[in-house]
């Protein structure tokens, strides 16, 4: 089999990781790709950006699968065309992605379905005067979010009301977020341990990894403001076996019956944001795609072969059964360059004892690299978030020992890791 994956960060340098350990996988070409996937088993980077050079490519090099990794190119629309072209995509269409392209459509589809969330008001930019006075009525702490993508940087926890208004003038006079923040939607805080579930979904029928807990805020003890992810345990520890089943009765099967009775055909990626929230499940938001960086913990631990998981979701064939996995638990430490998720420079030099401390998949740990290039034979960085460090262990305690323990190793100008990431 011959496996395209689009895009160039951690989440797509782990599934190179992970199809590469296959049988059924014969070659991998990563599109852009980055420095980690370039030395990655099996696998080719190939620098190319528009939406028809790549169906170009996939259909010239006889490509039999496209995993699409990151939002921004789902929500373009890049599934339609390839599936346009006959070449099995896991991903899903414009239609589908706009359940993480939209958090206003999200939140309504959330409703329509009867899925379990928090209250929400909606506000566009001709709305602010509005939008200000439900702001110093509302109870606190809320929560504001931009409508669209926002890298992970769009959600505004507010303790206060100066906070709220302060959120609200720079996303509608500020324009800091550009379109992506013109509609918002102020939702009602739910305290809570957060949940991440990746799903499989060909459709008909949706298949749950293994659950993890990310860690948003740059700084310790859950500081700072939101980022793409400062690190991720697997599995969560707080999603019990009856949570699971709540999640599952209470949120999973509306949303694929939901997207049936929407008329959508959605083969890819489900990720459910939730919120555990009084013995119950919220679900707080969808990503359409695999997680950054969730999928770095979550995929050592599968021993299913990915690559045949994927065909069968690309291709509306997923088969029911209890997926396997290696046992133990895995931490994912994100080291980011210094400044993030402000302003930061990029081009410092990363040294580090070996670039990938695993080398059959079984289990152990690895480096993934995210924002980071390889010049002149010499990786430098050159995104925030650099690279995700993964420890195995038999509890999270030696994962996140093992992962600490290579993360201090690696050096580069400017290094910056949150110590507590799976203390909590």
């Amino acid at each position: 089999m011959k496996i395209m994956v689009i895009g160039s960060g951690g989440r797509e340098h782990a599934l190179c990781w992970k199809l590469a350990r296959s049988e059924k996988v014969e070659s991998i070409i990563c599109v852009p790709g980055n420095g980690g996937t370039e030395e990655t088993l099996k696998c080719l980077n190939l620098d190319i950006q528009s939406p028809s050079e790549i169906v170009s490519a996939a259909a010239d090099g006889q490509i039999d699968l496209v995993m699409v990794g990151p939002e921004a190119p789902l929500v373009a629309g890049l599934a339609d065309e390839l599936r346009a072209a006959g070449i099995p995509t896991v991903g899903p269409g414009k239609a589908g992605a706009v359940l993480e392209g939209s958090k206003a459509a999200a939140k309504e589809f959330m409703v329509r379905h009867g899925i379990r969330t928090a209250g929400y008001r909606r506000f566009d930019r001709k709305d602010r005067l509005e939008a200000e006075e439900y702001l110093r009525k509302a109870d606190y702490p809320l929560v504001i979010k931009a409508d669209g993508l926002a890298a992970g940087k769009g959600v505004a926890i507010c303790g206060t009301v100066r906070e709220a208004l302060s959120t609200l003038e720079k996303l509608f006079v500020e324009d800091v977020l550009k379109e992506s923040g013109r509609t918002i939607v102020v939702e009602q805080f739910l305290d809570g341990k957060e949940v991440s579930v990746l799903v499989l979904c060909d459709g008909n029928r949706a298949l749950p990894l293994i659950s993890a807990m990310d860690h948003k805020r740059v700084g310790e003890g859950d500081t700072g403001p939101n980022t793409g992810g400062m690190g991720a345990v697997a599995p969560n520890p707080y999603f019990t076996g009856q949570l699971s089943a709540d999640f599952e009765a209470s949120i999973m099967k509306p949303t694929l019956e939901g997207l049936k009775r929407d008329g959508i055909d959605f083969r890819g990626i489900i990720f459910f944001g939730l919120i555990l929230h009084e013995g119950k499940n919220y679900l707080l938001e969808y990503n359409v795609r695999f997680g950054d960086p969730e999928t770095q913990a979550v995929l050592p631990l599968l021993a299913d072969d990915l690559a045949e998981l994927l065909q069968e979701v690309a291709e509306g064939r997923l088969r029911e059964r209890e997926l396997r996995y290696h046992g133990g638990a895995a931490c994912s430490v994100v080291l980011a360059s210094g400044g993030y998720p402000g302003p930061y420079e990029t081009g410092k030099v990363i040294t580090f004892p070996a670039l990938m401390t695993s080398s059959d998949g079984k289990g152990e740990g690895a480096i993934f690299i995210a924002g980071a290039r390889r010049t002149g034979g010499i990786l430098r960085t050159s995104g925030g978030r650099v690279m995700a460090v993964t420890g195995i262990g038999e509890d999270i305690h030696e994962a996140r020992s093992k992962a600490y323990e290579t993360a201090d190793k690696i050096a580069f100008d400017g290094k910056y890791y949150r110590r507590d990431i799976g203390i909590r």
